[in-house]
């Protein structure tokens, strides 16, 4: 691992992955689940009795042939929810060892933004400004390989998937508004293996309580020693 320019931190705490398969039909009849905030909420009560804790846990929901499949990455090993049948959950620990590859498959479904500023006849910018969905795929290519490199990782360009999900809608009490869901999938390069262990529990982008952030990763090698 010649390339790798830092170690994983030896004494982060162990992460755990869970995998919770929901039948459309379930969805709608003992969750209620309507859009992506209701997700958040579900996902919350796993976590129980922690109502005023900082949120530390990343989430992501795909739409699979049968159901809906809801991943979560968390510092806390969660419980088995009473709305989830005993064949629908399964949790693990991530063994530290899995951080230390070299290359990796991913996916990343990411709610891509830029802030505008607007400017006054002075030419200075005036105000907070507001963050505006980015579209284009120049843009989103950029704005991942920034991400990338902030994140101790590097995006091999030629291996790049843009794919556009949609807009994602979300009610709760006192505001609603949408995000707009881009999945990136390609393969990736450690550059800084502790800032890049750190990215995979914290996540990439915005709108991470809405289920964007979580990288899905598969190694492509065997570890090296």
């Amino acid at each position: 691992m010649n390339d790798i320019n830092s170690q994983a931190d030896p004494v982060a705490k162990p992460l755990h992955l869970t995998q919770i398969l929901v039948h459309y039909a379930d969805a709608v009849r003992l969750l209620q689940v309507r859009d992506t905030y209701d997700w958040h909420q579900r996902t919350w009560q796993i976590f129980g009795g922690r109502a005023n804790a900082s949120r530390d846990f990343l989430t992501r929901v795909d739409r699979m042939e049968e159901g809906y499949r809801l991943l979560i990455v968390s510092q806390i090993q969660p419980q088995k929810p009473d709305w989830c049948p005993s064949d629908c959950f399964s949790t693990k620990t991530i063994p530290e060892s899995f951080f230390e590859h070299r290359e990796y498959r991913f996916s990343l479904l990411a709610n891509p933004t830029k802030k505008v500023t607007p400017k006054g006849p002075d030419g200075r910018r005036h105000g907070q400004g507001k963050r505006i969905a980015l579209t284009k795929r120049e843009d989103l290519l950029t704005w991942l390989q920034r991400k990338a490199g902030l994140g101790g990782f590097v995006i091999k360009p030629d291996t790049m998937r843009t794919i556009t999900r949609g807009l994602e809608y979300f009610h709760k009490p006192g505001a609603q508004g949408f995000h707009n869901a881009v999945e990136f999938q390609g393969t990736l390069r450690i550059a800084d293996a502790q800032r890049f262990r750190q990215t995979f529990q914290t996540g990439i982008g915005s709108a991470k309580a809405f289920g964007f952030g979580l990288l899905v990763i598969a190694p492509l090698e065997k570890r090296t020693t």
